[in-house]
């Protein structure tokens, strides 16, 4: 057993790694059988390239499934990801409040881009009524 542990995650480095140096087709290969076997790292990458078409016809459904399914595991790259998904209406409805709760979901875990994507929907009141006072606290927590 802690054999095919070491060996998933060796995968996953490399294909991370394969991503990481835009050598989409390998991080496909490396990645694909992680996505399916729940790995949120995995998804989220299998997420982008389908969203962008990078070694892959772009392809909006699985892009959204592939990020719905990471940001379920509450990985912070993806519920950043789907937020800027229901934001812009890219690969999924465009909906401002469900965009506001998954870049709170991410700005919760630390990620400054959440934050300041969160604040400016609050700031410009996007998914809700303006909220200057809040908008300014996650500006400020995120180092601005």
């Amino acid at each position: 057993m802690h054999n095919l542990e070491e060996e998933a995650e060796i995968k996953l480095s490399s294909g991370i790694a394969a991503f990481e140096t835009r050598h989409f087709t390998q991080a496909m290969k490396l990645l694909s059988p992680l996505a399916e076997t729940g790995s949120a790292q995995a998804q989220y990458r299998l997420a982008i390239m389908y969203q962008n078409g990078l070694g892959v016809i772009r392809n909006e459904p699985l892009a959204c499934k592939w990020m719905k399914s990471a940001a379920r595991q509450e990985y912070g790259p993806a519920l950043h990801g789907l937020g800027f998904m229901y934001m812009d209406g890219d690969c999924a409805a465009q909906d401002d409040a469900r965009a506001l709760q998954w870049f709170e979901a991410a700005a919760e875990q630390g990620l400054a881009g959440a934050m300041v994507a969160l604040a400016q929907m609050l700031e410009q009141g996007r998914g809700g009524a303006p909220d200057p006072e809040r908008a300014k606290a996650f500006y400020k927590q995120a180092g601005f």
